[in-house]
């Protein structure tokens, strides 16, 4: 990349390219916004965000633009903007009702974008937004029963949506619930086995979801996962190195992918693979450079873009799938 940055973020766009928008550095917190193109392996700069932000959110919506939204500058940011990929344009859309940064956003069946918790100026949040991009504006919706941020939010295949853990007061959480988009209510669910922030989730091939790692006083190499069917969560197989602020890929093949993170032994460059049916984590080849508040991306092609991340590095790794 030609900045180096943590806490972007990255979106698959539906040309294949990948967008890499804002983060931090140690020149400052950014706006400029990068393409990759997997074809010819080369990243060029596009038009800079309207604001500077990191700890923001990315979502592609079902029309290929991508909403930036919230994340902070040294201010709580309220503001949201679109990318048109067919323009290179940013442009303002609503501002959401409460700002915030840390968040979670996740594009329902309908279109709309939920968006939950975060952290805003001192406060922690339970309250959550929807954004309807037909007309651009933000609504308030049910908020959370349990106020969090460094949380997970995952859209389950019955059309609702878990959101796991996160932080608060202190205090890791375990606690889980559910948003009903239909009746805009969220419901508390069983508890995790472990609490943890800063952790993963990801959707399984089955609809199981799968939760790795995080943080509650000691890094955590413990993965667990939900059943939406039972509503119960199950201890599976543990990483073999504890890590928080990772990333998680589903592959082609229903693996998934965890890379980089952050342990007591400080950032790590390891990378390892998850088998929804044997339950077990294997090491693959590490990554080049060591990282974390890094990014990944699943390309067209099945293989995995690894960008930036912290201390203040610009590399980017591909790891080719075989």
């Amino acid at each position: 990349m030609k900045n180096a940055r943590w806490a972007h973020t990255a979106t698959v766009l539906t040309n294949g390219k990948v967008l890499v928008a804002g983060g931090t550095s140690n020149i400052g917190v950014l706006n400029n916004v990068e393409l990759y193109d997997p074809p010819t392996r080369m990243w060029t700069a596009t038009n800079n965000m309207n604001s500077r932000r990191y700890y923001h959110s990315a979502s592609i919506l079902p029309n290929g633009q991508v909403l930036v939204t919230g994340g902070t500058n040294g201010n709580t940011l309220m503001s949201t903007e679109l990318y048109d990929p067919s323009t290179g344009i940013w442009t303002m859309t609503g501002n959401l009702n409460i700002g915030r940064f840390e968040h979670t956003a996740i594009v329902l069946p309908n279109g709309k974008v939920l968006v939950t918790g975060g952290y805003s100026n001192g406060n922690i949040l339970n309250s959550s937004e929807l954004y309807d991009p037909s007309t651009r504006t933000w609504t308030i919706t049910g908020s959370m029963n349990i106020r969090r941020y460094y949380h997970s939010a995952s859209m389950l295949t019955n059309g609702k949506v878990l959101v796991t853990g996160g932080y608060v007061n202190n205090i890791a959480l375990s606690m889980s619930e559910l948003y009903d988009p239909l009746t805009q209510t969220w419901t508390i669910i069983n508890n995790m086995n472990t609490a943890r922030y800063y952790h993963k989730a990801s959707i399984l091939i089955d609809g199981q979801v799968l939760i790795t790692g995080g943080f509650n006083n000691n890094y955590l190499n413990s993965a667990e996962l939900y059943d939406p069917l039972t509503g119960s969560w199950t201890i599976t197989g543990n990483m073999n190195y504890a890590r928080m602020t990772h990333t998680v890929s589903i592959l082609r093949n229903g693996t998934i992918l965890v890379t980089g993170g952050y342990n007591s032994s400080g950032q790590l460059n390891s990378a390892e693979l998850y088998n929804p049916t044997t339950r077990q984590w294997t090491i693959t080849n590490f990554m080049n450079d060591k990282r974390y508040y890094h990014t990944a991306s699943v390309l067209v092609d099945g293989n995995v873009l690894v960008t930036g991340g912290r201390d203040n590095i610009n590399s980017t790794e591909i790891l080719y799938i075989i």
